[in-house]
């Protein structure tokens, strides 16, 4: 649910989405990449700004970005497959987005930035992977789905320019509470800007099970909420 956006920009973002072409092992974008989209677009928060888009994946919303008019569009993934998809992708839009090789480590030192957008790993799952860098790394949040929702929220304040906002899209299953409050706690303003409820995908299907015995889904219940977070940091704040 989306209230009060603008139309045009929303169709802009969702353009872009529509001409991404995503290769094999590149996470491919779905509703949670449609619902940051929107929420960027609709909020106004782009044109003229410095973006970073964090676990870039497809680069969706880095070109979404870019086609929406921001100054500079910085974009980072571990996976060398998906920067270069992200490359791909600006470019077959005829646009410029500088995609890199990094994690939050690395756009920290490239910092700081108008807003900071991200779809990072946020699915809870019972079972590690042992893989470095993989197409599980997109989804994989570790046991509470927060292995790097929690780093990035507490980093938010350091990520931002003053009046710089950051938006980040996550499943109710990692805890929406735990954002808001580590955002807070950074001394921004945070809440809730966008939610909707989605069937399971696949790999919440495969770890429904593991769900319901930690408590955390009710038994038979197979959808999920997911919720864009923003957070502000006001002029002069830290």
């Amino acid at each position: 649910m989306l209230d009060n956006y603008v139309s045009d920009p929303v169709d802009e973002a969702l353009a872009a989405l529509e001409a991404i072409e995503v290769p094999n092992g590149v996470y491919k974008p779905q509703e949670d990449s449609r619902l940051l989209l929107a929420a960027m677009a609709g909020l106004g928060m782009v044109q003229g700004r410095r973006v970073l888009d964090l676990c870039t994946g497809s680069g969706v919303l880095a070109v979404a970005a870019a086609r929406l008019g921001a100054a500079e569009v910085i974009a980072y993934d571990i996976s060398p497959k998906a920067v270069q998809c992200t490359l791909d992708n600006a470019e077959a839009q005829g646009l410029v987005v500088d995609a890199r090789l990094g994690s939050l480590e690395e756009a920290l030192e490239a910092g700081p930035f108008d807003l900071v957008v991200s779809n990072p790993p946020y699915v809870p799952a019972d079972r590690l992977s042992t893989a470095s860098v993989g197409l599980t790394h997109s989804w994989h949040g570790g046991r509470d789905g927060r292995t790097l929702l929690d780093p990035l929220c507490v980093a938010a304040p350091e990520l931002l320019a003053d009046d710089g906002t950051i938006m980040i899209v996550q499943s109710e299953f990692a805890d929406t509470e735990s954002s808001l409050v580590e955002l807070r706690a950074g001394g921004l303003n945070a809440d809730v800007v966008a939610r909707e409820r989605i069937p399971f995908g696949p790999v919440l299907m495969q770890n429904a099970r593991w769900l319901e015995s930690l408590g955390m889904l009710e038994p038979g219940c197979r959808e999920e909420e997911l919720v864009v977070v923003r957070a502000h940091k006001a002029a002069g704040g830290r």
